[in-house]
């Protein structure tokens, strides 16, 4: 899966904004619509992957953490119901 072409095309739009205007106000350097393209999709190619794997294993974390409270919270009701 190719992260880049998971970007809807307004947020293509935004992100190459974005490096467009890094260039300019952080380096003084000003570069056009493909160069910011082609950053884009070298940092979406490098790191996507990445990025997207600890973004999977955060959730898989909370849900898992959120499970274990309903857990304890439906023990709780039982107990409640039982007394």
């Amino acid at each position: 899966m190719s992260l880049a072409r998971e970007l809807s095309e307004e947020s293509r739009k935004k992100y190459i904004d974005s490096i467009i205007s890094f260039f300019l106000d952080e380096r003084g350097e000003e570069i056009g619509v493909i160069a910011a393209e082609d950053i884009l999709d070298f940092f979406l190619k490098e790191v996507g992957d990445d990025i997207y794997k600890k973004a999977v294993k955060d959730i898989r974390k909370l849900i898992k953490e959120r499970v274990e409270d309903l857990e304890t919270e439906i023990d709780m009701l039982v107990d409640w119901i039982t007394c």
